[in-house]
Formats: structure tokens, sequence, C-alpha cells
């Protein structure tokens, strides 16, 4: 009895690992990734269409005035979103979409589909946070110390999700959030 995929957004400061871990979890064949809309320029290695469509302000706007997005959020002087199309077709398939996004589209997510299963992923610590955001040598020191305030805020808000899951090491962060998607999948009010 094969229903409706879950909405799944996964949120967590920049740094934190929610890339890897979601790396993790589309290697089983029954999750899939939207793959989010940016005006932000393109890191080494990050390929347009399988990282992020890397789009101008212009086109981003026009997405907006279409309709065409689940969610969208200013975060350090670049926009991102999540296109609708895609995860309404894979949900409809049966496939979990996930939704890799900052806190404040994930409200927006939330307010839109209710039944929607947010997790935040937390950092064992600040400290480590922050060596985590140096090792990636692709962000200035202004830029770091922007994130690191963010990412303040941004756990001060983890108790707005609906699960806490902290990325410690790699392996137990994907299983626990595996345990997540699949107790959801269980809960009587998905079925009809």
């Amino acid at each position: 009895m094969k229903g409706k995929g879950l909405l799944v957004v996964i949120s967590g400061p920049a740094g934190t690992g929610k890339g890897t871990v979601v790396n993790e979890l589309v290697k089983d064949d029954n999750i899939v990734v939207s793959v989010s809309a940016t005006t932000r320029s393109p890191r080494e290695g990050e390929k347009d269409g399988v990282h992020y469509h890397f789009i101008t302000r212009e086109q981003f706007k026009q997405m907006i005035d279409n309709d065409d997005l689940l969610e969208y959020a200013q975060y350090c002087g670049n926009f991102y979103g999540s296109p609708k199309k895609m995860a309404e077709e894979k949900m409809k398939e049966g496939k979990d979409v996930i939704l890799e996004i900052e806190v404040q589209g994930c409200e927006k997510i939330k307010k839109k589909n209710p039944d929607c299963v947010s997790i935040f992923i937390m950092p064992p610590s600040m400290e480590e946070l922050e060596r985590r955001l140096r090792k990636r040598g692709t962000e200035t020191e202004e830029v770091i110390l922007k994130r690191m305030e963010r990412a303040k805020e941004e756990v001060a808000l983890a108790k707005n999700y609906d699960y806490i899951v902290v990325n410690g090491p790699l392996e137990e962060c994907v299983a626990d959030v595996m345990s997540v998607i699949n107790a959801e999948k269980l809960r009587a009010e998905r079925f009809e």
C-alpha cells in the first residue's frame, strides 16, 4: 500500500553538514532531493541543475511572480527557493522529497504544507560548526563571522521543528533522519 510521498524539510546552520546528510539519504531509491534555485554564484565543483539551479535575480523574480516556488528566502544577500513542479510530481509518484532549506523557508513551507516533516540538523557544538566552516576554505573571514552569527539565530529557532537531529558521527545522523522518515510514514493520519 504505497501512498503519496512525504515532503521533508531539512534545515540547519551553514556548515553543519546538511548537504552531506542529504547526499547519504538520496542513496535510498525512494528519496529525492528538490534542487533549489539560487542567485548566488556556484562554488568550485558545483554543477547547475545538480547542486542548485543557478539563475539571475531577474529569473528568480519571474519565478516568484509565476508562483513557481514552494517557498523562497533571502540569505546572506542571495535568493534561494524550492521549485514547486518537481516536488509535487515526485510526491504523487510516492517518492519522499527533501527540501534542504533555510529556517525562514521552513516556516513558509509549514504554513502552506502543514503535513510536511521538518528536521533541524544541529551541529555538535558551535566550536565544531566554526571549525567545519573554516575547513571548507570557501568563504572570507567576514562571511564566516556572518554565518556564525546567523547560526546562533537559527539554533534558537530549532524548537519550531518537528525533530532535532545532531550531526556528530555522520552514520548516526543519517540513521536518525531515516528513522524519522520511516516513523512518519506509519502515522495513522497518513493512511486514507
